[in-house]
């Protein structure tokens, strides 16, 4: 068999149904051009998944894969239990998920939201992709610019609740859009956008024990309307509009009402 032909012979083998060449092998030439071989990609599936996983892949390329690869996923509450079974974690179970939730409204073309696969809260970058945003620990500072409030005859003191520093890392121009997903039973009534007020070495607002801002006494709250709506499950999505003033803000997730032990908030800033 001659050199050309061994070649022609292993192209065949390694693309199998792809490449159709008839060789008319007369003194070492091919008759006529030798096709050009097309790639075929397989979509990603379920077994895929976990063939990776059981190669030793990491979790976070696994999640690259799911986001950049065509793939169907069967996502029946069965399908779900064997993935766990065999010790797919929530992050990647999650991005399975989210590889077929295609949205949203208000966009000239449609947000993929592949790219949301871990609880948080995300705004959307100039390219349409959604970024997640970094969270701050909340620190606890007792008195302040806050009085005591009396609930049942007992004096309790409020709280600041503050993060060090007074500027966020993030600053983003308006409009911009946000987007939570939350965790299982979790309501996205239970997070707060908060406006700081601005010290010289902190942001602070205003909290109150037991509660963030859950009252109807005390002096003004910091407290900023938003309305979010359901654009996917666990996924909310809102706009901050051209007449949002340009300052310091964060959103405050659950678990942080009760400050006593401190928590986290996602914080950003908005320009002037």
């Amino acid at each position: 068999m001659s050199m050309r032909s061994c070649v022609l012979w292993l192209m065949c083998v390694l693309s199998p149904g792809v490449i159709h060449a008839q060789e008319a092998v007369d003194g070492g030439a091919v008759a006529g051009p030798l096709p050009v071989p097309r790639s075929v990609q397989a979509k990603m599936s379920n077994d895929s998944i976990l063939r990776m996983a059981k190669a030793g892949l990491s979790d976070d390329l696994i999640v690259q894969t799911i986001g950049s690869q065509p793939g169907s996923y069967a996502m029946d509450a069965d399908s779900l239990v064997a993935l766990k079974e065999a010790g797919i974690s929530e992050r990647v179970i999650t991005a399975m998920i989210n590889k077929g939730r295609i949205q949203i409204t208000g966009s000239p073309a449609p947000v993929v939201l592949s790219d949301v696969n871990e609880i948080g809260v995300y705004y959307k970058d100039r390219n349409g992709k959604w970024q997640q945003i970094e969270s701050e620990v909340v620190h606890i500072k007792s008195g302040g610019f806050i009085k005591s409030t009396v609930t049942n005859g007992i004096i309790k003191p409020d709280r600041n609740g503050h993060v060090n520093g007074r500027e966020s890392k993030l600053l983003l121009p308006r409009p911009i859009e946000f987007l939570i997903y939350t965790a299982d039973g979790v309501d996205v009534s239970e997070y707060d956008l908060l406006r700081f007020r601005l010290n010289s070495d902190n942001r602070e607002f205003r909290a109150l024990t037991g509660g963030v801002f859950h009252s109807t006494g005390g002096a003004q709250r910091d407290e900023v309307p938003f309305k979010p709506v359901k654009t996917a499950p666990h996924t909310y999505q809102f706009t901050l509009g051209m007449a949002t003033p340009g300052a310091e803000y964060g959103i405050l997730p659950p678990g942080t009402g009760n400050l006593t032990n401190g928590g986290k908030i996602y914080t950003f800033a908005i320009s002037e």
